[in-house]
């Protein structure tokens, strides 16, 4: 999916103070723009982003944008602004840490701590001179492909101003690459039907919206946590987890039951939990049928028991398993041919079959655990009646789509390491800062 509508810089809620100090960018890049403010050194560079993979989908251009915006410029006295920044960090660490006395904690406690950091803030923001209007960017959009060594981005503007946002930027483009590009490759191998990431575990927290993004951007239809889904306006799906059922003593019927009735039927329900935009907010209600490792009868069971308020059964069995179904059918034969641990192509067809037999054709199957675009492709050839995917490490592993930049032109001439040369694209979009940020926008005028 190609974005043309950019996200505001707003959306990415960015670390401003942090992003300015350096305290995020390697090291040298630090030194390298104290160097240069040093020296007196205000050369306008053209700085040229690439990477190497063939038919990678591009994600991390708005946020690479976001950076810039709050990040370009310099502060007119850098000895006092990081003076100020130490006290930040030290008051914010202060801050944070009277979170743990609530409720405890009164007002007349909290407040001097806050107003610490808000006039610490203040203070760096005075001292702070933006150059965000004097860099001008060419980029492909979030979402667009981009072949091994084509650029996907031109930033021109005096290196001094944005030396130190490198790091950053180039970390939003590889994450947000690599998991857009996994999506799209799974996406594809599931022939149109819906993929739902749920990738949330296998990274830490703070990059949740970021991959959520890049998800959606890949072709996933939906993510499991309400941050994921908070830059493109939609929030987490999903409904039972093995733990739910353990605390109701591994009964998968009494869980969702339970399920239903608190989040779907009781009035005094929490809009946060439920589904917006759907009928008094109705959440779709999904079985996860595999605690007991017996998926077919256990299928069964939470069917009659829901009959049309099931909406879908989810199947999770753990590689190490072999599923009773399938344990019964190979008793019955005697034997037989093919893969038995996991989530099978032949456990799903038997799920199929007892669930249309049963009268429960309405009933959709989701399927997880272990799903990468490989394995989605041959259930797909196979004709296995997957209705829905969910792919969690596969979306946020596998090959790392390291992004480069190099200035390429300074002072107004060719330059560049061996190897490293300007490269003009047609394909590359002028950025209008104007229209991004909004001319009437409060960062417009105070930044």
């Amino acid at each position: 999916m190609i974005v043309t509508q950019r996200l505001h810089p707003d959306v990415f809620r960015l670390p401003i103070e942090k992003i300015r100090a350096g305290y995020k960018s390697d090291i040298y890049f630090g030194r390298t723009k104290y160097v240069l403010e040093k020296d007196g050194r205000r050369e306008r560079v053209t700085m040229q982003v690439f990477q190497k993979h063939p038919n990678a989908v591009v994600v991390g251009t708005d946020h690479t944008l976001a950076i810039l915006h709050v990040g370009a410029g310099r502060y007119r006295d850098r000895v006092r602004a990081q003076r100020l920044f130490e006290r930040y960090l030290d008051a914010e660490k202060r801050l944070y840490a009277v979170w743990s006395e609530l409720p405890r904690l009164d007002w007349t406690d909290y407040e001097p701590r806050a107003r610490e950091v808000f006039e610490i803030s203040r203070e760096l923001a005075t001292l702070w001179e933006p150059a965000w209007r004097d860099i001008t960017v060419r980029s492909l959009y979030d979402g667009e492909t981009a072949a091994p060594g084509e650029p996907i981005m031109h930033i021109e503007g005096e290196y001094a101003s944005f030396a130190h946002l490198e790091t950053l930027y180039l970390g939003a483009l590889t994450e947000g690459t690599k998991v857009a590009t996994n999506t799209r490759d799974v996406v594809a191998a599931a022939g149109g039907k819906p993929v739902i990431m749920f990738g949330a575990r296998h990274q830490a927290q703070e990059a949740q919206a970021g991959s959520g993004y890049a998800a959606y951007i890949g072709g996933a239809i939906g993510v499991s946590t309400d941050e994921q889904g908070e830059w493109w306006g939609s929030k987490g799906l999903g409904t039972i987890p093995h733990a739910l059922i353990a605390v109701y003593g591994g009964d998968t019927t009494v869980a969702t039951l339970k399920f239903d009735e608190h989040i779907n039927r009781s009035p005094e329900r929490l809009a946060h939990l439920t589904a917006p935009g759907t009928p008094e907010g109705h959440v779709n209600v999904t079985a996860l049928v595999d605690f007991q490792n017996d998926v077919v009868n256990t299928s069964l069971g939470v069917a009659h028991a829901l009959g049309a308020r099931l909406w879908g059964v989810r199947v999770d069995t753990s590689e190490s398993l072999v599923d009773l179904a399938l344990v019964r059918e190979l008793v019955r034969r005697q034997g037989q041919d093919g893969e038995l641990h996991g989530v099978t192509p032949r456990l799903v067809e038997l799920l199929r079959e007892a669930l249309d037999r049963n009268g429960y054709q309405h009933v959709r199957i989701v399927v997880s655990g272990g799903f990468d675009a490989e394995k989605i492709r041959r259930f797909e050839e196979l004709g296995v009646p997957v209705d829905v995917y969910g792919v969690g490490s596969a979306l946020i592993h596998g090959t790392t789509f390291d992004h480069t930049a190099d200035i390429v032109r300074a002072g107004g001439r060719d330059i560049g390491k061996i190897g490293r040369a300007y490269l003009e694209s047609d394909r590359l979009h002028a950025v209008d800062w104007t229209s991004l940020i909004g001319a009437g926008s409060s960062a417009a005028s105070s930044s």
